[in-house]
């Protein structure tokens, strides 16, 4: 597998809420996340900077690979922990009240992705010739979407676009939606928060992405585009292209 991660403060905003990384381990096992803050005070970056820190910590921790039904697991404590953190530290420090933070994460292997996600940071995989989102926004908009109020297109200019249904160190208590699926060699996968999706629909994303240059080029062109149409927010992206064999997925 090779990888990239990007993020750019954007156009509008003073400084960063997002936050992220890529951690290959020396099995193989990768652990890709993309968290976007909000808060006053800049306790937006507290939130997605805790986050980092914690997932990053418990994953240098683990040191065997894990099959998908351990990845799915690993996701799930390790991101109830980190929202049971972010409460208390906002429950302790006022000037962090209210903070939270979106979350997409995913455990990359030669054989499958586990992924698990919180908020409307999406994930992406392009496969085949296609590119499908393979999250659910947990927003106003996409449940508005969902039971057929508004059209995808209604959407896209919603006032309240904006707001999110789910997000970590909100509240005490969080559910957080996992899942494994296959990838084949030539595959790639993105991580992005909103700030991309915001201002650029999917195909030109997917036109974007079906490029089979560098990664790294592949990022800064797409943050470029995003920064062109207007910027109005963070932007971050994680891109993993699947490079190896690819090999029957076991143990599920």
């Amino acid at each position: 597998m090779e990888a990239v991660f990007r993020t750019d403060v954007g156009r509008i905003r003073s400084h960063n809420e997002d936050d992220g990384f890529i951690s290959e381990q020396l099995n193989g096992q990768m652990l890709v996340l993309v968290a976007d803050g909000m808060g006053g005070h800049q306790a937006g970056d507290v939130a997605s900077k805790m986050t980092k820190d914690i997932l990053l910590e418990k994953w240098q921790e683990n040191n065997r690979p894990l099959n998908p039904k351990e990845a799915e697991k690993w996701l799930e404590d390790s991101i109830y922990e980190v929202n049971r953190r972010l409460f208390e530290h906002a429950q302790k420090h006022p000037q962090c009240k209210g903070m939270g933070t979106t979350l997409v994460a995913a455990i990359c292997t030669d054989q499958f992705i586990s992924h698990a996600h919180v908020g409307d940071s999406r994930i992406y995989l392009k496969s085949e010739g296609q590119m499908k989102q393979i999250t659910s926004d947990h927003s106003l908009v996409a449940e508005l979407v969902r039971s057929g109020q508004i059209s995808e297109e209604e959407a896209q200019n919603h006032p309240r676009r904006n707001v999110v249904l789910r997000a970590l160190g909100t509240e005490s208590n969080i559910k957080v939606d996992v899942n494994t699926i296959n990838w084949d060699p030539g595959a790639l996968l993105m991580l992005c928060s909103d700030g991309l999706t915001d201002m650029l629909p999917e195909d030109e994303i997917y036109h974007q992405i079906t490029d089979k240059g560098e990664l790294e080029k592949l990022a800064e062109q797409l943050i470029q585009m995003a920064n062109d149409r207007g910027g109005e927010d963070n932007i971050t992206i994680a891109l993993i292209r699947h490079t190896g064999d690819l090999k029957e997925v076991t143990d599920r």
